[in-house]
């Protein structure tokens, strides 16, 4: 299957008497039939390649390239299929490439002229830029792992970055480069209480504050985000056509990103329809009158040219201030206004909404669905300890009559 042979050469200028140069050739056929060769310098060296690459070839996970490919080349790969993905719009939008492009050049392979948005003062230098696929193995990953969490990158950075590298190598399997991912199944364990931590949605009184602080038509847009518990992204894609004012509910078909650029939710889940409240859509009814877009594919929160709001801006000039301005009402007279709610991010408005409807009694399967997550386990990690536990009491109190009564 492999053979090992001595080379002997005269190199360049070489003279009678001088030494020969000698090395040692391991030939063999890959399991696609194709020869190849690879020199050492040493008999030991040639042997113990021999030795690997036989096991590799009988158990099928030999491939030439993966001792010649580094991880960044693999990279470079990667990267080239999805922007072609992204530019032909294939489900990879400019943001997730971004996002991605930022994994890669400031971690996984490190380099300061592609470094993007880091705010760390260190910039990591410990990637696994030149480890050929050959060499990297689950504990070459684990070791990554570990020089990520050492330079104080959080548990979910950590696992967004692995899952990038995941995806470069399963690139590099279909490409034939390498046999095995092994970023694989690597897992990432954080201190008690780190990582995902459950959220707290702001109380009813601060979002009626809020609501209330807010200019008439501004305060449909917060009245809407409150209660239907839609990204903002889905939101400022939403069109009139998207609202069945017969049916009391909303069609989740679309998402406007960062670039504005409109594209499908998240995942399959984000196709959903969700319910509205008759108040809602009385409010959405009246704003609908007023505004000079209200044509079936009309946008229902434009911006002044009728095209899609800013997300920064939005929350920059109208969200933030209105926090301000209370802050502003209970100084100027405490008894009349109370003191401004603690303030919170616009994302908090979907926690509010799924809020109420755990309060309002949906079950889990059921809130999973509107909010659009891909997994209960999903929703369950996230709002799980705010559904009610009253039937688990109940039940602890009557095992326990049982036994001990």
């Amino acid at each position: 299957m492999a053979s090992i042979r001595k080379r002997t050469w005269k190199p360049a200028g070489w003279k009678e008497g001088d030494k020969l140069r000698e090395a040692w050739a391991v030939d063999y056929t890959d399991q696609n039939g194709d020869r190849q060769r690879k020199q050492f310098r040493t008999k030991g060296k040639a042997d113990a390649f021999r030795i690997e690459v036989e096991g590799q070839i009988r158990a099928g996970t030999f491939r030439p390239d993966a001792d010649k490919v580094t991880v960044k080349e693999g990279a470079e790969q990667y990267l080239d299929h999805v922007k072609g993905r992204s530019e032909r719009g294939e489900r990879f939008s400019r943001r997730h490439l971004a996002m991605v492009e930022g994994r890669v050049w400031n971690y996984i392979c490190p380099d300061p002229a592609r470094r993007q948005g880091v705010r760390k003062s260190t910039p990591f230098t410990e990637g696994v830029a030149g480890v050929k696929f050959a060499h990297l193995t689950p504990p070459v990953v684990d070791d990554f792992r570990d020089r990520l969490r050492s330079a104080g990158v959080s548990v979910p950075m950590t696992r967004k970055i692995l899952g990038t590298l995941h995806a470069i190598c399963e690139f590099a399997v279909r490409k034939n480069i390498v046999a095995v991912n092994a970023a694989r199944g690597v897992r990432v364990i954080g201190k008690r209480g780190e990582g995902s931590k459950k959220v707290t949605p702001p109380s009813k009184e601060a979002v009626r504050q809020v609501i209330a602080a807010a200019d008439q038509d501004f305060a449909v847009e917060i009245i809407f985000a409150a209660a239907s518990g839609l990204r903002a992204g889905e939101q400022h894609a939403l069109r009139w056509k998207h609202i069945d004012f017969d049916r009391s509910e909303v069609s989740v078909e679309t998402r406007v990103d960062a670039y504005n650029e409109e594209d499908l939710p998240k995942s399959e889940a984000g196709l959903r329809t969700v319910p509205i409240g008759a108040d809602v859509l009385h409010h959405l009814r009246k704003w609908k009158m007023r505004s000079k877009w209200s044509k079936a594919d009309d946008l229902v929160f434009p911006n002044k040219s009728g095209n899609y709001v800013r997300h920064g801006h939005m929350l920059k000039d109208r969200f933030y201030p209105l926090f301000d301005k209370l802050a502003a009402l209970h100084k100027s007279d405490p008894s009349r206004h109370p003191p401004a709610p603690k303030r919170f991010k616009w994302h908090a408005l979907r926690h509010f909404a799924v809020s109420c409807w755990i309060e309002a009694g949906l079950q889990p399967k059921t809130v999973q669905t509107f909010v659009g997550h891909a997994t209960l386990q999903m929703t369950m990690d996230t709002y799980g300890h705010m559904f009610p536990s009253d039937d688990h009491a109940k039940a602890m109190d009557a095992i326990a009559k049982g036994l001990f009564t």
